[in-house]
């Protein structure tokens, strides 16, 4: 039984985390002019179109007076410490 519980955690696990897309993304808000660099996680089905994800990137900033200048990248893969780093405060926050 035992046995069955890790399976299943471990599969549970497993499907969490293909689950995730990171968005890089540029964006800026005006007056006065200020840019950001940023990393943002989507769902899963965002990953294959920077339409998609465009879309629902622009929705979570212009909350927040920000607009989308671009999508740099998709990647279901976390991103690298300098990234992360390059990101700052702006590193999942949106």
């Amino acid at each position: 039984m035992p046995f069955l519980a890790l399976s299943f955690s471990l599969a549970l696990g497993a499907t969490a985390a293909q689950a995730e897309c990171y968005a890089e993304y540029k964006a800026k808000q005006d007056d006065p002019l200020r840019l950001q660099y940023g990393i943002a996680l989507l769902p899963t089905e965002a990953c294959p179109s920077k339409n998609t994800a465009a879309a629902q990137l622009e929705i979570r900033l212009d909350r927040n007076g920000w607009t989308l200048l671009s999508v740099v990248a998709l990647s279901e893969q976390p991103p690298s410490e300098e990234k992360k780093k390059n990101a700052g405060e702006f590193y999942l926050r949106y």
